[in-house]
């Protein structure tokens, strides 16, 4: 079998535990995930089966949106609500909508990220979470990371209290931190946070209400019919421009051959034959201006 499948990630399972499970369901190894969801995270996990693992990293690329939420007065060690305490600061005064929306602009665009030591950023070959459970605190590589639309989802005008939580939104590029982002958002605010809760509503083109339980999935499986849930690749990639082939063209795209460029040729250009079926991702040769190379043959 060879396709997509979106899954509904519950919460508890680490995203490699839904691929080893998804193995055994589907009685192959050729499977992986598309962006990895933290264990208390749930929500949209394409997994890409058989012959469709090709796509992993064209998918992993996809932007990504959340809803989540921030509270205010306590910091963990792991950013969000699954560490260890490591400080706390009671909220003394009332913190005004238009102060947290300022924030989120301030916030929204191009920002730099340090990722959290509880995280699988590797240093020097080592995973820092693997830094952080013997005890040894590392320098973390800074990354960048685009955040596209940042929206504050409760509609209170004042939050009181010693704690404070509100609700968000972000859609974000593949290499966010929301954890971290929530973190952020408390320093500027000028006290400790964290995230209390997070799932992913959209991974790309694939949102909450497309994706299947593994109860669904199993009852599939049982029913003889799993095969249904996959997407083909030509629609898992169907946001992509595509171009029909003429038969000689997909002869050397099987081959891998470049091929002249098209007319207000895309970033990415997913080539389908005259059945249908997607072949290969093209792109601007980088060189040869004239051509176009494939990126990926599928």
């Amino acid at each position: 079998m060879d396709g997509v499948l979106l899954l509904h990630k519950p919460a508890g399972m680490t995203s490699h535990d839904c691929v080893m499970r998804i193995r055994k369901l589907f009685q192959t190894k050729k499977v992986g995930h598309t962006g990895t969801l933290d264990p208390d995270v749930s929500g949209v996990l394409p997994i890409c089966i058989g012959k469709a693992t090709k796509i992993v990293e064209l998918l992993t690329a996809e932007r990504k949106t959340y809803e989540g939420e921030v509270t205010l007065g306590i910091a963990t060690t792991t950013e969000d609500a699954s560490g260890d305490i490591v400080s706390e600061k009671p909220i003394e005064q009332p913190i005004f909508r238009h102060d947290i929306e300022r924030v989120f602009a301030n916030l929204t665009g191009d920002i730099e990220q340090v990722p959290p030591m509880y995280s699988a950023v590797k240093v020097n070959g080592k995973k820092l979470y693997e830094y952080a459970r013997a005890g040894i605190d590392v320098e973390r590589p800074k990354r960048n990371v685009h955040i596209f639309e940042l929206l504050l989802l409760d509609d209170r005008q004042v939050f009181t209290g010693e704690r404070i939580s509100f609700r968000f939104r972000v859609t974000c590029s593949k290499g966010t931190y929301v954890r971290t982002l929530a973190v952020q958002i408390g320093e500027r605010l000028g006290y400790p946070a964290h995230m209390s809760h997070l799932v992913r509503t959209a991974s790309g083109p694939f949102t909450l209400d497309q994706c299947v339980s593994f109860a669904d999935i199993e009852q599939h499986v049982v029913a003889g019919t799993a095969h249904t849930l996959l997407l083909p690749i030509k629609r898992a990639l169907a946001h992509f421009p595509t171009y029909v082939m003429s038969k000689e063209e997909e002869e050397k795209v099987k081959h891998g051959a470049l091929l002249p460029i098209l007319p207000s040729m895309p970033e990415r250009l997913l080539m389908v034959n005259e059945q249908g079926e997607a072949l290969a991702i093209y792109m601007p040769h980088p060189t040869k201006q004239s051509y176009m190379k494939p990126l990926k043959v599928l």
